[in-house]
């Protein structure tokens, strides 16, 4: 796998910081450690922005970007190396690897901030730093109060010169211009992630059984993202069964699996930082009941239908526009509504079977970085984007409005879809989802039982 240049990465995104302003600096924290409990911690996932940007896996460090004067350097403040520390908690690149194997112009340990911070802002005319970003905390202080804190003492310090304090900026559309596009390197990541995810979904189908649990499903897909390399999901993994299904963000993945249910997968792996994002929706018992296929065949065709329409120049909304017509058509069609397509739509009635979007965008973050609008306009595809397109159809148990029949029925379908220059590229077709096809696989296989 090709390996990405942090070094090209840095060198952009520090020419980004002059576009408006002759000379900046931007601060960007690293994820702390967060307490699970007690003494454990929940194990430890590096903030996307600091890691696109340094590559560096270690909690509670501090990245200075500086662009003055035409001069770039990049500097880290991060945990000194203490040996008896690493016998519990493993080996730090502490200050020497932060230059020799990071690639930082400078390091100092993490202490030094505060008393390092004033020279470093030395010169610029902005500041950019995103509050409320991350809870990361030191020796007692959070580092957003330490911040505004520093700044004051900054302004303190410029006296009778008539200066103001210079203004704070945030970083966050500037780092999602830059994430939107996706790289050769980063594509050859995100491709795997969907690889993995692919299989898992098909191994999940094959071996689903009545009398499963759903987290046993979850166990699967989690022990085939791990055994393939993927040492993370991009997101808690969504296994609803039956009424479940029609959970949007069910992660309890606790209930028993019956013969008469729809499951509904929702799960990507993590590869190196890069995230796949699919969803299934499949029959227990192996064939779909008349009802279930025709929800199902609704949502699959509006999905088909709007993957089309994924090419450049075309907006996001404008897919979620068709994704919601057609759907909304589907309930008058079915019984779910009544009255004039453009109505239901102005009044938003479409939403209690359809509440959410038609996709997103999909990198580093499952729902990744990036603008949706430039200026007060949707936003055109362009070759490099990766989306999601996700359209679903959910009917509650308890809807005394919906048609029986269709009652604790919720069905979605996703996949993953780089825009080309010339239209556009599936990711995730290892995942099948034609109704035959999942038919034919669920099933298939033997459960795997360890006990």
């Amino acid at each position: 796998m090709r390996p990405i240049s942090f070094t090209a990465r840095r060198q952009h995104f520090m020419s980004q910081l002059t576009k408006n302003h002759e000379n900046a600096v931007a601060i960007i924290p690293a994820h702390p450690e967060l307490i699970r409990n007690n003494d454990v911690n929940f194990k430890f996932r590096q903030d996307s922005n600091f890691f696109y940007l340094t590559g560096f896996d270690e909690p509670d460090a501090i990245a200075v970007f500086r662009n003055i004067k035409g001069k770039k350097e990049f500097v880290l403040f991060v945990r000194p190396r203490n040996f008896e520390k690493e016998i519990w908690t493993g080996y730090l690149q502490g200050v020497e690897g932060a230059v020799s194997k990071i690639g930082a112009d400078r390091a100092y340990p993490l202490d030094d901030f505060e008393k390092k911070i004033f020279e470093l802002l030395s010169g610029a005319d902005c500041v950019f730093y995103s509050f409320h970003k991350t809870l990361n905390k030191h020796e007692g202080e959070y580092l957003d109060n330490k911040i505004i804190r520093l700044f004051e003492l900054h302004r303190q310090s410029l006296g009778r010169t008539g200066r103001s304090q210079m203004p704070i900026l945030d970083t966050h559309e500037i780092l999602g211009e830059m994430r939107l596009f996706k790289s050769p390197e980063e594509l050859d990541r995100i491709r795997y992630a969907t690889q993995v995810s692919g299989k898992a979904h098909c191994e999940a189908m094959a071996r689903v059984r009545p009398g499963l649990y759903e987290y046993q499903l979850e166990a699967l897909l989690e022990f085939i993202f791990q055994n393939a390399g993927c040492r993370r999901h991009g997101y808690p993994s969504i296994v609803g069964s039956g009424p479940n299904a029609t959970i949007l963000h069910h992660v309890e993945n606790n209930r028993k699996i019956v013969e008469s249910d729809l499951v509904l997968i929702d799960a990507g792996a993590e590869y190196d930082y890069y995230s796949a994002d699919i969803t299934r929706t499949f029959p227990v018992q192996g064939k779909m009941t008349v009802s279930q296929k025709e929800i199902y065949d609704i949502v699959l065709q509006v999905q088909k239908e709007c993957i089309r329409l994924v090419k450049p120049g075309v907006t996001f909304a404008s897919i979620h526009q068709f994704a919601i017509k057609s759907l909304t058509q589907a309930m008058v069609t079915l019984g779910f509504l009544a009255g004039s397509i453009e109505q239901l739509i102005e009044t938003l009635a479409y939403k209690k079977y359809y509440p959410h979007g038609t996709g997103h965008y999909l990198g580093l973050d499952v729902h990744d970085a990036g603008l949706y609008q430039v200026k007060g306009e949707p936003r055109k595809l362009e070759p490099g984007m990766i989306v999601t397109i996700e359209p679903g159809f959910y009917v509650l148990a308890n809807d005394p409005s919906a048609p029986q029949k269709y009652l604790s029925l919720g069905v979605r379908i996703e996949d993953d879809v780089l825009v080309t220059l010339d239209g556009n590229e599936v990711l995730t077709t290892q995942a099948p989802k034609e109704i035959a096809e999942l038919e034919a696989l669920v099933g298939s296989k033997p459960w795997l039982d360890l006990s």
